[in-house]
């Protein structure tokens, strides 16, 4: 439950810097923060469960599904009710658009959304890696609302963000003092994707996400390579940053590397976007 000390810190700031937008009319920084802490709160009912109940697995699979569909849904409905959302999908690096419709695109949507949350959380397995990992992602959104116009208030939830975890950090670090837990790892899962889609554009989910989506599908891999080959595995521990603990790479030396990953993904991206409002 160690995430309410950045999630707390991210309102703060966010409700202080983003006073002035709030006047303007402009609440989607609040929009962001309250669909994520829905998130956070599903990750603090699991983490409430395995503390206090002893329930090891905390909450079900279909319960954290069923709860994270309808925090998704939810969200969606209110960005197309507001005229944040549009059904018209911006593909990176080629500067255009596929025009979907609204049904199929909020099915779209609702799925990237919980699938994005959840491989945040895969990534919380070691001292200060989902934190690390999602730094370069801040800044990355951070630097595409100073360069954007009318991106203010999505710039200073990008900036809390990163703020938030870089303070977080110091405690999370290895050796950690304090742990994330579910609350913060979900909070932060549904920070990314609802920064994505208050940006209108998901798809920059895989430049920026490539750490969250690798370590998402080896585990999908390990598990289907498990049952396919009755009981053989393709990494020696899934997800991938656990293989890379038994291949024996420390903690630091782990972080470090997914690190720096992340920000080469955010760079290529940042690189990818930034011509869409050039000229």
């Amino acid at each position: 439950m160690g995430g309410l000390m950045f999630i707390a810190g991210i309102l703060i700031s966010i409700v202080m810097s983003g006073w002035s937008g709030m006047l303007r009319g402009d609440f989607r920084h609040l929009y962001i923060f309250g669909f994520a802490a829905i998130f956070g709160v599903i990750g603090f009912l699991d983490d409430f469960e395995k503390v206090v109940h002893h329930r090891n697995l905390g909450l079900t699979a279909l319960q954290k599904f069923a709860l994270q569909l309808a925090a998704a849904v939810a969200f969606l409905t209110l960005m197309r009710y507001e005229g944040l959302l549009t059904p018209n999908l911006y593909i990176p690096f080629f500067q255009t658009h596929l025009v979907m419709s609204w049904p199929v695109y909020m099915v779209f949507a609702a799925f990237v959304i919980v699938g994005t949350v959840n491989a945040v959380n895969i990534t919380d397995g070691i001292d200060g890696l989902a934190a690390s990992v999602t730094v370069p992602v801040g800044l990355f959104f951070a630097v595409v609302a100073a360069w954007w116009p009318g991106l203010s208030q999505l710039g200073i939830y990008s900036g809390a963000l990163v703020g938030g975890l870089l303070g977080f950090l110091v405690y999370n670090f290895h050796p950690a003092k304090v742990f994330m837990g579910d609350t913060g790892s979900l909070f932060l899962g549904g920070t990314v994707a609802a920064l994505a889609f208050a940006y209108d554009m998901p798809l920059i989910l895989i430049p920026v996400g490539f750490v969250y989506i690798c370590e998402t599908m080896s585990d999908i891999l390990q598990v289907g390579y498990f049952k396919l080959t009755h009981g053989k595995r393709l990494f020696k521990m899934a997800p991938l940053h656990h293989h890379f603990e038994l291949c024996g790479w420390s903690e630091v030396k782990l972080v470090a590397v997914f690190t720096t990953v992340s920000a080469l993904g955010c760079f290529a991206a940042a690189l990818g976007v930034l011509e869409r409002y050039r000229f």
